[in-house]
């Protein structure tokens, strides 16, 4: 019975070009759906923004209050620890108000705490201000690829939810970019502008998420079926697509495929993602369990790996080669984002023609390589009573590869690839969940960089995170391939592996 399904499923017909999926056309890129991704995605540019401003902001910040290294440390990772309650908050709020309603409080989040640390009078209100703007960041984290996943066909998913990542990127760059021209105001000023800045694209993205739709799939969670079938008829290229999605969605539901009503009543854990933790922690299926370590994993690997470390301490990196010039250290870290920005758009065209797997194997082999450079080149300057000038520029274009390498597949995957592999009615907590791990480890590193540094030096530390990384592609080895699959095949797809390995 098995073999005969087995083999009934590779006698479907392969989408090729994005001509065919279940018998449905698509004639290209909706443009609605991409609209809708785009103004969702401002929540990520301002979280890549406030990311990469902090950067050069704690430079003038320490200088400006007077403050220690462990302040500089606190400061740092307050914003990072703050995401993790509002993603777990995140999750919950999505499944029971909606997608779109949370991103409004995403965006009200953001203008509250970017007018407070604009304010920053004083080291206390700026580690509360730096809070409320975690807490948004955490919002940020789950709702940008949760939205932009199910409101994505098959085939462009993996450009549509890499976007929320390149707007992560592109803020970053932005943020980088304003260090360096803020800087040439006042000290009291200049870092006060760069951080209130974010205002105006979080009142921007209140004004469009008013106007635009609601994700499909939640609202069939809800029972909602005529408004998913509008919204779907929307996003799709053709009415044929738009049921043959629904049809998809309404059976991993529970709800007859072939039922005309409009409002349907569904259980109510269905509709407000009720018992979804205790099922993905407690009591998960073999197939569960594999997706959930999958999602896990890329996030974890992602952060255990030291960039998030070498985005936000890259000044003391190039200090340490000696760079002293506070404008080019900054100017340097702008070349990271201008690195980071063009890889990160590459990959978003790579992920549905090349793969997930292809990138994160190429990605996390490239940032061993240029991990282990930095590694020798930094232990070479820590035991050299002289300058050596070719180590600025080696350390420097070592971290922009270092940058490339990430930015083309491991940065883009974990978000494309974990929200993509969840069930539907685990979803948004499951995301959660991940974004919780990532938070956790990114703090761990943001918060102890500098003392490992001290502890162990700076070429130490880059062989420590080589050593990571090199187990993080042992990790992607083993991930199945998701390119071109709907959303409602993935438990399929992981179903074979848990059998495979059971067996």
């Amino acid at each position: 019975m098995s073999m005969e399904k087995e083999r009934n499923e590779h006698s479907q017909p392969p989408i090729e070009n994005g001509t065919r999926e279940n018998g449905v056309s698509h004639r290209g890129l909706n443009k609605y759906s991409c609209a809708c991704v785009m103004a969702a995605s401002i929540t990520s540019v301002i979280f890549g923004y406030v990311t990469g401003v902090m950067t050069g902001a704690l430079l003038f910040i320490k200088e400006d209050l007077r403050i220690s290294d462990i302040q500089v440390q606190l400061l740092a990772g307050i914003l990072h620890a703050c995401a993790l309650p509002g993603c777990m908050v995140a999750g919950r709020t999505s499944d029971y108000f909606g997608r779109r309603k949370t991103i409004i409080v995403a965006s009200i989040i953001f203008i509250l705490g970017s007018i407070l640390m604009g304010y920053g009078p004083s080291y206390p209100i700026l580690m509360i201000a730096e809070c409320i703007a975690g807490t948004g960041m955490g919002f940020a984290l789950i709702i940008a690829p949760l939205y932009s996943a199910e409101i994505s066909s098959p085939y462009y998913r993996g450009l549509l939810t890499s976007l929320p990542d390149f707007s992560i990127t592109f803020g970053l760059l932005l943020g980088y970019l304003s260090n360096y021209f803020f800087a040439k105001l006042t000290l009291k000023l200049g870092w006060r502008m760069m951080l209130a800045l974010p205002t105006i694209p979080s009142i921007v993205l209140l004004i469009l998420m008013l106007k635009l739709v609601e994700s499909p799939r939640w609202l069939v969670m809800q029972g909602r079926v005529g408004e998913a079938r509008k919204v779907l008829l929307l996003v799709s290229n053709t009415k044929e697509e738009a049921e043959q999605r629904l049809k998809e969605i309404k059976t991993v539901v529970g709800i007859d495929e072939n039922c005309t009503q409009d409002i349907v009543h569904v259980h109510k854990k269905t509709s407000s993602g009720g018992g979804a933790l205790k099922e993905l922690l407690c009591k998960p299926t073999p197939t569960v369990r594999r997706i959930l370590i999958s999602a896990i994993g890329v996030h974890l690997f992602l952060q255990i790996g030291g960039i998030a470390g070498v985005l936000l301490y890259s000044p003391r990196i190039f200090e340490r080669t000696g760079m002293n010039d506070k404008s080019k250290i900054l100017l340097a870290t702008v070349g990271l984002g201008v690195s980071k920005t063009i890889f990160t758009f590459i990959s978003t065209f790579l992920l549905d023609r090349v793969g997930r797997r292809i990138l994160l194997l190429v990605s996390s082999g490239g940032m061993v390589v240029t991990m282990l450079g930095l590694g020798v080149c930094l232990t070479i300057v820590e035991h050299s009573k002289e300058k050596l000038v070719w180590a600025i520029s080696f350390t420097i274009i070592n971290a922009y590869f270092l940058v490339a390498f990430l930015s083309i597949g491991v940065a883009p995957v974990t978000w494309v690839y974990s929200s993509e592999i969840l069930p539907l009615r685990l979803r948004a907590q499951g995301l959660a969940v991940c974004v919780a791990v990532n938070r956790i480890t990114n703090v761990a590193v943001i918060t102890s960089f500098i003392s490992i540094y001290k502890m162990i030096t700076m070429g130490g530390t880059f062989f420590l995170f080589a050593g990571i990384n090199a187990l993080g592609w042992w990790f992607y080895y083993f991930l199945p391939e998701t390119k071109g699959r709907s959303l409602e095949d993935m438990e399929t797809i992981f179903g074979k592996n848990s059998k495979s390995d059971e067996a």
